[in-house]
């Protein structure tokens, strides 16, 4: 809105020029949802005080996690209104993936409001039940691919898959039966992507700060991606699937990194504000839409890669007690099992960190490393 209002005057001022620059509203975009975020923190931490929304802890959890409940939580809130509302200011709102993002964050937002909620008014750690939660996110995320679907068929979008390491290995994801594009491959793979993302990311979200500081990470690397993806020169020089429309998404990405991180000031350790899954799921999901829009799905699981790994450790070790009786790990996901062995909290969360800006490099450095 504000990239409109300025733009119609550049005529009559030159310097407004500068707005229809990408990295200038970007950085506006960013500062913005940073501002915002860490403006409405207190009133929001308030009302939730007022409203006796507190955290519910699993009582199978470490010890030290007792002390945390009563902690406001549904913080995601915060995190959804200022990604929200600066790409509606700074973005151009007639670009199609500027508003599949927005969506994405609303719908996965929206499951994971219905989970908070459920918790809350059971006044238990558990929520909806897994079917309920898979099939809300299932039905989001077909709608996504089928909107996915529409704009590859008015050119807007690639059903090819970019794969790390190669230049010309692209393989399409439109599966032709009977001379028929069916696109099945790629409606499934979009429901991988998102909803593991998603979940992913809900996974993570177990001490102070851990998963809103690694999507701030993940988000600072996708901006980057976002926009030499729908920057001509660098596309070509790095052999990208390049998409102009794409480049909008760098406003979206940045707001995110500015609301996370606005969010974390609140989040880290000892939390005074926990994001919830409606927090964690409408940002996981926003991030596999971004990815999926960008061609760097498989990418995701480098930029996310402690994310991948907090969500093998569930699997596996779900996987293990089922089929042998037996746990690989003191305790699932993978931050409470070096909790147990000893850790401290802020060092297993620094260290993740740590681990997440390695993965998120490495993952920039895949693009010329083709």
């Amino acid at each position: 809105m504000i990239y409109y209002l300025l733009y119609s005057l550049h005529d009559e001022f030159t310097i407004l020029n500068v707005v229809r620059y990408i990295t200038f509203r970007t950085a506006y975009a960013s500062m913005t949802a940073l501002f915002l975020s860490m403006f409405l923190g207190p009133w929001l931490i308030r009302k939730l005080q007022d409203f006796q929304i507190g955290q519910y802890v699993r009582e199978d959890g470490p010890s030290t996690h007792h002390d945390k409940a009563g902690t406001p939580t549904m913080g995601g809130l915060l995190i959804v209104i200022s990604i929200i509302v600066p790409t509606l200011l700074w973005a151009d709102l007639s670009n199609a993936y500027v508003w599949l993002a927005l969506i994405s964050l609303i719908f996965f937002g929206a499951v994971g409001f219905a989970d908070d909620y459920m918790k809350l008014s059971q006044k238990q750690s558990l929520g909806l039940r897994f079917h309920q939660k898979i099939l809300l996110q299932v039905l989001f995320a077909i709608s996504i691919a089928l909107t996915l679907i529409y704009l590859n068929r008015i050119g807007l979008y690639s059903s090819d898959l970019s794969v790390p390491f190669f230049k010309r290995f692209t393989p399409e994801l439109d599966l032709v039966v009977f001379g028929v594009s069916t696109f099945i491959p790629l409606v499934i793979f979009v429901l991988l992507v998102i909803i593991g993302s998603s979940n992913a990311v809900n996974l993570t979200d177990g001490l102070d700060g851990l998963a809103s500081g690694l999507v701030v990470i993940a988000a600072s690397a996708l901006t980057v991606l976002t926009y030499v993806t729908g920057h001509a020169t660098f596309a070509e020089y790095l052999d990208l699937i390049k998409n102009t429309y794409a480049s909008e998404l760098t406003i979206f990405c940045g707001a995110m990194v500015g609301a996370t991180l606005g969010f974390l000031w609140y989040n880290c350790y000892p939390a005074q504000l926990f994001m919830g899954d409606v927090g964690s799921m409408a940002l996981g999901g926003a991030i596999g839409t971004v990815a999926l829009l960008i061609k760097q799905e498989l990418l995701l699981f480098f930029i996310g890669g402690i994310f991948v790994l907090e969500a093998l450790s569930v699997i596996l070790q779900v996987g293990s007690f089922r089929f042998r009786g037996k746990r690989i790990l003191k305790m699932a996901p993978l931050h409470h099992h070096f909790e147990l062995l000893g850790w401290k909290e802020p060092k297993v969360v620094i260290r993740f960190w740590i681990m997440g800006i390695i993965f998120a490099l490495f993952s920039l450095t895949t693009l010329k490393l083709r």
